[in-house]
């Protein structure tokens, strides 16, 4: 089968959103955001013949994804290299696990990035932004919460410009989706969306990402 272009997504759980483990194509993609960008775009360019791929691993951190980007990012060979992280790091700082006894964030991303720009020079990246709202998992520490990924988001913009990548700013979004009704309409614990929650991740990177012109 030709394929014109491979997308692959990257990320935790909310990237993962179940998605299967082997080639049954009914639950290949999971049913998070990545499922609903495919759909749309593999629906419209059916003659191009996209290809989408979910490697989102529930619990990673930017450690954690640089640690297998070899088997589940380089030797892909995408063209487009999707990547929503960092929940996770700030879970670990957040509950005082030894996991977190070093935010790691910046560094792991930036290597992880440096690398693929050297092995896969013409891959377009898309970066975009953790995000919370104030409910749930989020709420009883929110002023640490709200800091910790105040902090990543400004390092994901500024590592975007520093690596000359699209960006795909999330917050903003679900502060006004939370205007419209409860947060937790749209991140049922304040990190994971809900079917609400990931269509409005799919429509934001769609304004930003323009596969096809």
């Amino acid at each position: 089968m030709d394929v014109s272009l491979t997308v692959l997504f990257q990320g935790d759980s909310i990237t993962d959103g179940g998605r299967g483990r082997n080639e049954d194509l009914n639950h290949i993609l999971g049913h998070s955001y990545p499922y609903l960008i495919a759909s749309r775009l593999a629906n419209v360019h059916a003659e191009q013949r996209p290809r989408f791929i979910n490697r989102g691993v529930s619990g990673d951190r930017v450690s954690d994804l640089y640690a297998r980007w070899n088997e589940d990012a380089i030797s892909l060979k995408p063209d487009v290299i999707s990547i929503l992280i960092g929940v996770n790091d700030a879970w670990r700082i957040m509950n005082r696990l030894p996991s977190g006894a070093t935010d790691r964030f910046e560094r792991a991303y930036r290597n992880l990035l440096q690398e693929t720009k050297e092995v896969l020079p013409d891959a377009k990246l898309v970066l975009c932004e953790p995000f919370i709202l104030q409910t749930g998992a989020t709420a009883d520490n929110w002023s640490e919460w709200s800091s910790k990924l105040a902090e990543y988001r400004e390092t994901v913009l500024a590592l975007s410009r520093e690596f000359d990548t699209l960006h795909v700013p999330l917050q903003d979004a679900f502060d006004r989706a939370a205007e419209r009704t409860d947060a937790a309409y749209w991140l049922w614990d304040g990190v994971h969306p809900t079917a609400a929650g990931h269509a409005l991740i799919a429509d934001e990177w769609q304004s930003v990402v323009k596969l096809f012109g």
